[in-house]
C-alpha cells in the first residue's frame, strides 16, 4: 500500500470503521456476552467480568465469560447484591489461562463490596477516570480495588498504566461503557466520562496495524505505544479517537494486516 497523506489516511480508516463497526461485529467478540443483559449494572458486571478475561482465543473467552454468568445466575448484579459470606466458594473451580480460582473469587468478593458500599463500577472507576484521565484514573482504581489484604497473585489481573501497562482489557471495558450506542456494538452506558478522554485498547494486531501505516513507531506495546497511538488518533478525530479500535483491528484480524 503507497504512503498515505494525512487526510489520505484519516478517510481510509474512516471507511473502515464504518465497514466493522456493525451488530455482527459481536458474533464472534467477547462483547456479545454482556449485550445478552438488558439492566446497566448486569451489563457493565458482564463486560467488567468478560474484559477481564479477555486474551488468548476468542472462543475459550467468551466460554469462560458464559461460565461466570452461569454461576451467578445470569444475573450478575443480583447475585452480587445478595451474595453472602463464603458463596463466592462457587468460583473455586474456576480456570482461564493463569486467571484462578484464587483470583475468581477475589474478584467476585470485591465487585460483591463495590456494589453494596462504593458505588459500583460507575461509581468508582468511570468518576476516577472522569476526573483524572484514563491512566491515572485506571491506576487509581487498582489501589482502589486492592485495598486492604488481597491474593498477592491476582493483583497482576489488573493493569496499572502508571508502571508502564498499556491496559488492553480495562481500556476495552471502558470503550464499551462509554462509547456512543447507536451502531449497537458499544454501549454508551457512563456519560460522565467523554469518549475524548478513552485510549486505545492496544494489542499485537492493532499495534502491527498502526505501525505498517505509521501512526505508531514505537516497538513495544506499553503505555508509551498506548500514548503514542492516542495523539496519532486524536489528530483524526479528537472527540472518538478510539472509534479507530474497529478499523485498525479489523484490518489485522479480518483483512491479515501484519
Amino acid at each position: 500500500m503507497k504512503k498515505l497523506t494525512s487526510s489520505e489516511l484519516k478517510d481510509f480508516l474512516d471507511l473502515k470503521v464504518e465497514h466493522f463497526e456493525k451488530p455482527d461485529f459481536i458474533s464472534d467478540d467477547p462483547i456479545q456476552v454482556p449485550h445478552r443483559f438488558s439492566k446497566k449494572e448486569d451489563i457493565e458486571i458482564s463486560a467488567f467480568l468478560t474484559a477481564l478475561i479477555a486474551w488468548g482465543q476468542r472462543k475459550t473467552i467468551i466460554r469462560n465469560a458464559e461460565s461466570l454468568m452461569e454461576r451467578m445466575d445470569h444475573q450478575p448484579h443480583a447475585f452480587l447484591m445478595g451474595m453472602s459470606k463464603g458463596e463466592e466458594e462457587g468460583f473455586h473451580d474456576f480456570v482461564h489461562r493463569t486467571f484462578n480460582g484464587i483470583d475468581c473469587c477475589f474478584f467476585i468478593q470485591r465487585l460483591s463490596k463495590l456494589y453494596k458500599k462504593e458505588g459500583g463500577l460507575e461509581g468508582t472507576l468511570a468518576i476516577l477516570v472522569a476526573e483524572q484521565g484514563t491512566a491515572a484514573g485506571l491506576s487509581a482504581f487498582k489501589d482502589l480495588f486492592f485495598q486492604g489484604s488481597p491474593p498477592a497473585r491476582s493483583k497482576k489481573h489488573l493493569a496499572d498504566p502508571l508502571a508502564g501497562s498499556s491496559a488492553k482489557r480495562l481500556n476495552m471495558f471502558l470503550r464499551w461503557m462509554v462509547r456512543d450506542a447507536s451502531k449497537g456494538v458499544d454501549f454508551g452506558l457512563w456519560k460522565g466520562v467523554s469518549p475524548s478522554q478513552l485510549s486505545m485498547p492496544l494489542d499485537v494486531h492493532t499495534g502491527n496495524v498502526g505501525r505498517s501505516l505509521s501512526i505508531l513507531k514505537h516497538k513495544q506495546n506499553n503505555w508509551k505505544a498506548v500514548a503514542e497511538l492516542d495523539a496519532s488518533l486524536r489528530r483524526m478525530d479528537p472527540l472518538d479517537p478510539v472509534k479507530y479500535d474497529f478499523a485498525l483491528y479489523g484490518l489485522g484480524v479480518h483483512e491479515g494486516w501484519k
